[in-house]
């Protein structure tokens, strides 16, 4: 099972692997408090600017003090702020790659996000790209790149398709003994500071149903995107 560690540390921000069912928020066993740990400082600030479902894992990104939360902030509000998806589905999506547009409803009593056919109160549109990356058998692994941040987005366009995500105990009926196959796998921004162009990668972690496809090369699979799920 993939574990919390700290890939980057500077003195403005923090780059980590959120393991799943770990919070991205400031509460107890959340991320910031596992950072302040690594840093060795219980008061150390430290600042959540973009959220990971609790369910998935992999890269994100934390603040270390105001200035850089504010900068990192700006850059996710302004599309400025890349992040590529990896996920592992059941079934085989009919194109090896193309552009998922719908009409999404989030229910707040059941925490769920519903596609629907006609524009109403609450209702959002969202738009994603995905690449076919490689078939095994009924699983594919897919690349995907946000337009819009829709809460489950993912999850909800894939599964609306009957290609529901390995593992997704909310939106699949399949019962995958693992945890929900969705890693957050690139990120791409600005230094906070200096401005300077940034990019961190990390493969997903070598577990089922990720070592279906042993032949992938992580290093070949970045691609930027301007939203988070």
């Amino acid at each position: 099972m993939d574990q919390f560690s700290v890939l980057h540390m500077d003195r403005d921000f923090l780059v980590c692997l959120k393991p799943a069912r770990v919070r991205s928020t400031d509460e107890p066993g959340g991320m910031p408090e596992l950072c302040r740990a690594a840093l060795g400082n219980p008061k150390a600030d430290v600042r959540t600017v973009h959220r990971l479902d609790q369910v998935v894992s992999g890269l994100m990104v934390l603040a270390r003090g105001a200035r850089a939360a504010s900068e990192l902030s700006r850059q996710i509000r302004e599309d400025e702020f890349g992040k590529t998806y990896l996920a592992v589905v059941h079934g085989v999506p009919e194109a090896d790659s193309g552009t998922l547009v719908d009409l999404l409803l989030r229910s707040k009593p059941e925490r769920k996000t519903y596609v629907v056919t006609e524009p109403g109160k609450g209702v959002q549109e969202a738009v994603l790209d995905y690449e076919v990356l490689a078939t095994v058998g009924d699983f594919s692994m897919v690349r995907i790149v946000l337009r819009t941040g829709r809460t489950h987005q993912i999850r909800c366009q894939f599964s609306s398709r009957n290609l529901p995500l390995v593992g997704d105990r909310k939106y699949s009926l399949n019962e995958d003994n693992c945890e929900i196959a969705l890693w957050s796998h690139k990120l791409s921004f600005a230094h906070p500071a200096t401005g300077e162009k940034l990019e961190f990668t990390a493969p997903p972690p070598e577990e089922y149903p990720w070592n279906l496809f042993p032949g992938i090369h992580w290093d070949c699979c970045g691609s930027e995107s301007t939203a988070s799920e």
